[in-house]
């Protein structure tokens, strides 16, 4: 019940050294051919991605999966279902950019939700079934409310998008008649790091694809303040802590 999150409760996210609650279960060993740079894009959207695909959504060979939200988590979560091999994995976004960028880590078709209604089209996509599992990784009420619609009867969606302003009632209605599973999904045991960690060792999973930019320690702040104005579809990685660059790739 009780977490402990560097930047979040607790200092230490950018500190050369940090005092770790619970080392023996919080940390793990990372492989030798598994560079920094992998390890360290892997928190927090592959970790929360894995969470919320594999062990909230059971996501498997055999699963058409729809995603909402083609952010750095949504796109993790096409990443992970890729890596599991599922079926078919439809990437919903309001951005092309996003969108090609979905195609390009492993979604087998891409809906423009604004140009398209997401609706329809998944079920076109899935010949009016709808999607085995359906997950909202963005938290608006537009994003809920499609992929609770657009699961087939007797699936499962998964909210991992935290929620974003006022939220419209769920259609329980529809759950009932169509007796839908609703699962949150929040974070990730540390305990599984290992598994995670071991789809990067054996080429599933490369994280590397959403590492968008190299930048110092001064830039990295930076960063963060441009983010205020928006943020880029992929990850801006701290590699540079002195006057040599450090990336290991």
């Amino acid at each position: 019940e009780k977490q402990e999150q560097p930047g979040f409760s607790m200092y230490g996210s950018y500190a050369e050294y940090l005092a770790l609650p619970r080392a023996d279960r919080n940390l793990s060993i990372i492989p030798d051919s598994v560079s920094f740079i992998e390890a360290a894009a892997l928190g927090c959207r592959f970790t929360t991605a894995f969470r919320a695909v594999v062990q909230q959504g059971g996501v498997a060979s055999h699963t058409t999966v729809a995603i909402f939200g083609c952010g750095g988590l949504g796109l993790s979560c096409v990443m992970i279902a890729a890596a599991y091999g599922a079926k078919q994995i439809i990437a919903i976004d309001v951005s092309d950019l996003a969108l090609e960028k979905a195609k390009e880590v492993g979604a087998t078709d891409v809906v423009n939700a604004k140009t398209k209604d997401a609706r329809e089209k998944v079920a076109e996509l899935t010949k009016g079934m709808g999607a085995d599992v359906t997950i909202d990784a963005a938290g608006f009420k537009a994003t809920c409310e499609d992929a609770i619609h657009c699961t087939r009867r007797g699936g499962r969606m998964i909210q991992v998008g935290l929620p974003i302003g006022d939220q419209n009632p769920i259609p329980m209605g529809m759950i009932a008649g169509k007796e839908l599973e609703i699962v949150g999904s929040h974070g990730c045991d540390a305990s599984d790091m290992p598994k995670i960690l071991s789809l990067v060792e054996s080429g599933k999973l490369d994280p590397k694809k959403l590492i968008e930019l190299e930048v110092t320690l001064e830039q990295g702040a930076k960063a963060l303040m441009d983010m205020d104005f928006g943020s880029p579809i992929g990850m801006v990685m701290i590699t540079q802590f002195t006057d040599a660059p450090q990336s290991k790739y």
